[in-house]
C-alpha cells in the first residue's frame, strides 16, 4: 500500500499545510482530485527558497520538487479521509520552477516529485507532467507542484 511505501521510504506525512489564500487545497469531481499547488516545505516546517540556476543547483531544486510532492501526499490523504487507498492514478502533475533565464533543466527539477508518486504509488503513480519556468513564486519557494489525481468512490 502507498502507506506501507512511505514507511519504508522513511517519510512522515506533514500536517497538510493550510491554504493561505482565496482557494481551498483540494477539489474533488467527477473521480478526479485536483490538489493546489503545494510549496516545498522541509521536516522542520521550513521553506526552500531560491531561484534555481542563480542560487540553487539542480539536485537542490530536485529535493524541494520532492517536498512538494510528500505535501501533495498530505493533501491528498486529508481530501480523502485519511484513506490513500482511494488512489487510482496520479494522472498528471504540473511542476512550476522558480528559474534563472537562462536555466533551461525544469524537467530534471520536477523529477523529484515525478518519481516520488512512481516510489509511492507504483504504476499508479506514473503520470502526465508539465514543468515550467517561472521567474518568481509566492514565499520566494524554489518549487511549486500541483495536481490531477483519479480517485475511488468512498
Amino acid at each position: 500500500s502507498a502507506e506501507d511505501r512511505l514507511r519504508e521510504l522513511g517519510i512522515a506525512l506533514p500536517a497538510a499545510a493550510a491554504p493561505v489564500a482565496a482557494y481551498v487545497a483540494g477539489v474533488e469531481v467527477n473521480g478526479l482530485l485536483h490538489i493546489s499547488g503545494q510549496l516545498p516545505f522541509r521536516e522542520d516546517g521550513s521553506l526552500i527558497t531560491g531561484k534555481l540556476g542563480a542560487d540553487i543547483d539542480v539536485e537542490h531544486g530536485r529535493q524541494a520538487a520532492e517536498r512538494c510532492g510528500v505535501m501533495l501526499i498530505a493533501q491528498i490523504k486529508q481530501a480523502l479521509g485519511g484513506d490513500l487507498g482511494r488512489v487510482e492514478r496520479i494522472v498528471k502533475l504540473g511542476a512550476f520552477v522558480a528559474s534563472d533565464p537562462h536555466f533551461t533543466d525544469q524537467p530534471k527539477v520536477a523529477n523529484g516529485a515525478s518519481e516520488l508518486m512512481v516510489a509511492v504509488f507504483g504504476d499508479a503513480g506514473r503520470h502526465a507532467r508539465s514543468a515550467v519556468g517561472v521567474p518568481v513564486l509566492p514565499l520566494g519557494a524554489a518549487v511549486e507542484v500541483d495536481a490531477i489525481v483519479a480517485v475511488r468512490p468512498a
